[in-house]
């Protein structure tokens, strides 16, 4: 296994994108083997199944929204601007400042 600690962040990125693929395309593929032992099993009993496929569902997990807002203080705090405001946020308005002096340009 390659030392992880010499690699540049450029090839650390490019290990993580290659081992979520392995990854994905190893849960695709088991799946897949469920799915078809699931029919087999079914069909033996003289049953119908019907599976519905949830993958447009996890696509929609993995989605994020741009950060809109950013914490002065601390630059790795953001806030997209959806849902209850960080407290950071809310400290702020509450001193009398306005949203759109965070916003991200």
């Amino acid at each position: 296994m390659t030392d992880l600690t010499q690699l540049s962040e450029m090839e650390l990125q490019e290990v993580i994108d290659k081992a979520e693929k392995a990854l994905k395309d190893r849960l695709v593929s088991k799946r897949k083997e469920v799915i078809a032992q699931i029919k087999e099993l079914a069909a033996s009993a003289g049953l119908l199944v019907e599976i519905h496929d949830a993958d447009k569902f996890l696509d929609r997990k993995n989605s994020k929204v741009a950060p809109r807002f950013r914490n002065p203080a601390d630059p790795l705090q953001t806030w997209s601007g959806r849902g209850l405001a960080p407290k950071w946020m809310q400290a702020l308005i509450a001193s009398g400042r306005s949203k759109s002096e965070f916003e991200i340009k």
